[in-house]
């Protein structure tokens, strides 16, 4: 019992875990904010979004609100997860391996969408590359730490 009282809390390696996931919805709003708003300034939307033009493809638009909508809803999933772990909530486990799992899916997805509209470049590129190995990392690292964790079953009970 002592020794389960001694895991309880917020320390140890959840303490990385805490800094991930309040950083991650600061860099996905940094991210989205350089990215969009060059999209949409500069006119490169127009350029990619209007028939005829030279870069013009039909699934430009719908990837690119769809990148910009999941993004979002990802920033508020992200938000929740805050929530969850400093409430020290019995659901956070699920939600954070949950949304780990999902956005390396989301990731490999979207580099596939974007091959479809851009056939003769790499399907994954530098970026795509940095975002794909953080994720994978993720998911190698802290999902089986969230099942297996002595300090993750006593500190996340309520």
């Amino acid at each position: 019992m002592s020794e389960e009282k001694n895991l309880e809390g917020i320390g140890g390696w959840l303490i990385l875990v805490a800094i991930g996931i309040v950083v991650t919805p600061i860099r996905l709003v940094m991210l989205i904010m350089a990215i969009y708003s060059e999209i949409f300034s500069t006119g490169v939307w127009e350029a990619l979004t209007t028939q005829g033009s030279e870069a013009y493809n039909l699934l430009w638009a719908p990837i690119i609100i769809g990148e910009l909508f999941v993004n979002c809803g990802l920033i508020l999933a992200w938000l929740y997860i805050v929530y969850k772990f400093f409430t020290k909530s019995s659901d956070f486990p699920k939600w954070y391996i949950g949304i780990a799992v999902f956005s390396l899916v989301l990731i490999v997805a979207d580099a596939f969408a974007i091959k479809l509209v851009l056939p003769n470049e790499s399907v994954f590129d530098t970026d795509t590359i940095k975002e794909l190995m953080r994720a994978v990392i993720m998911v190698v690292i802290w999902v089986p730490y969230m099942l297996v964790s002595k300090r993750v079953k006593a500190t996340f009970i309520k």
